[in-house]
């Protein structure tokens, strides 16, 4: 299927427009640089000639943090303490400081104790993940030889409530194996409050935390300056009409956990990278009705999305597809204790629901653009739903195509504009066009009744949202 899109933003408009959205600073939800976000992308929906573009307000749950820090002192030796500074879970319960005995969680009773945990990033060999995926487009084998290290742990988001209700008082968790030296790791984002208050520690404090562990019996004293509350965001709409009655879906979300670069500015040069493209075509070369939508709240439990799935709810049945386009990023590894980006990219997963001629039509694209490192994912590989922020259009029924990279530094400051594979960029855009285009000979009817039924196979982690 060629695309009759003949031209589209260049790599070095995608990269300039990555860069000038980092350089607004931390775009968590409410924040300034996130309202700018919101600005910024309507105003660039407007100029290249979208229409009814507009704002859809919703309420989410902010969450913020002054300070959060550890002093532990030996029993035997009250004198001998050390102060830890860290980085509070997100939503977890503010404390001006709460004092207890520490005990290592799953080796020792942690009720009405401060229940510590080495806390280890997830890897997977390359060949297990081909095995799992629907298709490999991976023309060099890279699968072969590589591990991706994902950045969860195996407790996925869901930690404290569990830890919790076995009486801890509080949670120290101590960044291990796949981290490099930091404490900044904005997980979980969720936005479900918890009960009791928590927070990460580098690997470098870790050592000196496990060596006062290990000395003796310890008292701690956990401190988390944090608070909560209702703030208002918005999802960004703009359309483009097609040449049908139905719609395709073309999304991303708006804000971060930091001034993030992979997540998700390139997430949001590629949404405008295709408004840019389509919009530059007669209303007859589109094969649908084209929706492009900003959504806010990714770190705040994915509620843009849902927010934009109940205002939108009569419309879904009419949609052929959902395309959501999030992290053009580089792998990485860790060097003494430094986040090194490599040349390759991550490993890009494509969530594709199963229907067979929507599977072909992606692996064609792929292909014809040169797009390797790619594996065509069941949605429902990880859980219920992909972990994407188009995620829950698939709870929905609504056919997928969901973009995503998972690198470990997803949720630390390190996302930075180096991360970014930029020689992706360019070639990304053009695929996706073609997939949208090739979009063309399905309507909702054809699509839905084309998805395979079977089981999809699972992985044997649960992790994301």
């Amino acid at each position: 299927m060629i695309s009759p899109v003949t031209s589209h933003p260049d790599t070095a408009t995608l990269l300039g427009w990555i860069e000038e959205i980092v350089s607004w600073g931390v775009r968590r939800p409410c924040t300034p640089a996130d309202e700018t976000a919101i600005e910024w992308i309507a105003a660039k929906f407007e100029s290249f000639g979208l229409q009814d573009v507009h704002l859809e307000p919703l309420d989410v749950l902010l969450w913020s943090c002054e300070s959060a820090g550890l002093e532990l002192r030996r029993s035997d030796d009250p004198a001998t303490t050390q102060f830890i500074e860290g980085f509070a879970l997100p939503y977890c319960s503010p404390t001006r400081g709460v004092t207890a005995s520490i005990a290592q969680l799953d080796r020792q009773p942690v009720d009405g104790a401060i229940a510590w945990e080495e806390v280890d990033l997830i890897t997977l060999p390359g060949p297990v993940m081909r095995a799992l995926a629907s298709e490999a487009v991976d023309p060099d084998e890279s699968f072969d030889v590589l591990t991706q290290t994902y950045p969860f742990s195996s407790r996925a988001i869901d930690l404290l409530g569990p830890i919790a209700e076995q009486g801890a008082v509080g949670f120290v968790g101590i960044l291990n194996d796949g981290f490099w030296d930091t404490n900044q790791y904005y997980v979980p984002y969720d936005a479900v409050p918890r009960q009791i208050p928590g927070i990460w520690i580098s690997p470098s404090d870790g050592a000196r935390f496990l060596e006062m562990a290990h000395s003796g019996a310890v008292t701690a004293k956990l401190t988390v300056e944090a608070g909560m509350t209702m703030g208002e965001s918005a999802n960004v709409v703009g359309i483009l009409p097609g040449a049908s009655d139905d719609w395709i879906v073309i999304g991303t979300h708006h804000d971060a956990p930091w001034a993030s670069a992979v997540e998700d500015a390139s997430g949001i040069a590629m949404l405008l990278a295709q408004a840019a493209a389509w919009a530059a075509v007669p209303q007859d070369a589109r094969p649908h009705n084209l929706l492009f939508v900003a959504t806010a709240a990714h770190m705040a439990g994915g509620a843009g999305t849902a927010a934009f799935i109940g205002e939108h709810r009569d419309q879904l049945q009419s949609v052929v597809c959902e395309v959501h386009l999030e992290h053009v990023a580089k792998a990485s590894r860790v060097e003494e204790g430094r986040l090194i980006p490599l040349d390759p990219p991550e490993v890009r997963w494509w969530f594709t629901s199963p229907n067979p001629a929507l599977q072909g039509l992606v692996v064609d694209s792929l292909k014809a653009e040169k797009i390797d490192r790619s594996l065509l994912m069941h949605p429902e590989i990880f859980g219920t739903h992909p972990t994407t922020d188009g995620g829950y259009f698939h709870l929905e029924g609504v056919p997928l195509v969901n973009l995503l990279s998972a690198p470990r530094y997803l949720f630390d400051p390190g996302d930075t504009i180096e991360m970014i594979h930029t020689e992706s960029l360019a070639p990304l855009t053009r695929a996706v066009s073609r997939i949208i285009q090739g979009l063309g000979a399905h309507t909702p009817d054809s699509m839905r009744a084309g998805i395979d039924p079977s089981p999809p196979p699972r992985l044997p982690v649960k992790f994301g949202r």
